[in-house]
């Protein structure tokens, strides 16, 4: 990999080690090695552009939860050393909230909650990052719930400040695939954002025994279960624009295919009938969802499907 240490093979091993440096071993001076100057990172909360300020979010998060380990899922890697790399990182982290901080007094309670890290990786440093993690499981975790930890995040910062998106890092175009399996499935989320997709194409794609992992922390099993989970995220949303942003295809030995999936939706809070009521009645509100998803394919279909969106983002947004 030009560019790169000679101790790093691929990008799925260069991410595992620095990760591993950084969380696991805890030296937090190697982000001043392996993220550039400025990095600008971005999340459904905010966008960042400083060394400074990754550094100061990893201390925070580290106090408030001493022990927490990144124990990588899977890295879904897209582009090349010319231009940029791309690594879709999916993260389960056990924890315990053993510190005070932005979720409160400590509640000694454990935690497990899903990051997805769209990181784009240049000359042996992460140049520009995208990142959802799953705060609706931590709130529930420690005994909170997303909107609750969303009118305290409001207090705390003063009411929602809308982030600003980030300039693509030079020389970087975003990946967007046009393998049949991934582009069938980024149709299928737009679908499902239009409200069009029904349940007769949920046959065609996904695995009868589909497992789901939503926000919250929450699962669902087969097709109904997963058509009724995102039925009632965009029944409450009338989107007005859905984009996107990155979408990569892996196929490996003994793992098969999978797919990463980053998504941007502009919508307004209409939240029409039953299914829609589960962020509130309708403000009409112009909200936007980043959201990321990875998928495992077995034998043509959807067996795993990962959806990361962050739903307090959105209860800020709707507060």
């Amino acid at each position: 990999m030009r560019g790169f240490d000679l101790e790093f093979n691929d990008i799925p091993q260069y991410i595992r080690v620095i990760t591993d440096r950084i969380w696991e071993r805890r030296r937090i001076d190697d982000i001043n090695r392996y993220y550039s100057d400025p990095c600008i990172v971005e999340t459904p909360l905010g966008v960042s552009t400083t060394v400074s300020e990754v550094i100061a979010g990893t201390e925070a998060t580290l106090k408030m939860f001493p022990d927490r380990r990144l124990l990588a899922e899977d890295i879904i890697v897209s582009g090349d050393d010319q231009h940029g790399y791309l690594s879709s990182h999916r993260i389960i982290s056990p924890m315990t909230h053993l510190g005070d901080g932005n979720f409160g007094p400590a509640s000694g309670k454990s935690v497990h909650v899903r990051t997805i890290a769209d990181c784009v990786c240049k000359d042996n440093r992460i140049v520009h990052e995208w990142l959802v993690r799953d705060h609706a499981a931590i709130a529930y975790a420690i005994g909170s719930n997303p909107r609750a930890l969303a009118a305290r995040w409001l207090s705390e910062r003063g009411g929602w400040h809308k982030p600003t998106a980030g300039a693509t890092p030079q020389g970087y175009r975003s990946h967007i695939s046009i393998d049949p399996v991934a582009a069938r499935y980024a149709a299928t989320i737009q679908g499902f954002a239009a409200r069009s997709t029904d349940a007769a194409h949920l046959v065609e794609i996904y695995d009868e025994a589909v497992h789901q992992i939503a926000p919250g922390e929450t699962h669902h099993y087969g097709r109904a279960e997963l058509h009724a989970f995102w039925r009632s995220l965009f029944a409450a949303f009338a989107v007005e624009n859905f984009v996107v942003e990155h979408l990569a295809e892996n196929v490996s030995l003994g793992r098969g295919a999978r797919v990463a999936l980053r998504w941007r939706a502009q919508a307004r809070h209409t939240a029409s009938g039953e299914l829609g009521q589960c962020f509130g009645d309708a403000t009409e509100r112009r909200v936007e969802i980043m959201g990321m998803n990875h998928i495992d394919i077995a034998d043509g279909k959807i067996l795993r499907e990962w959806v990361l969106i962050d739903e307090v983002a959105l209860w800020m947004q709707l507060l």
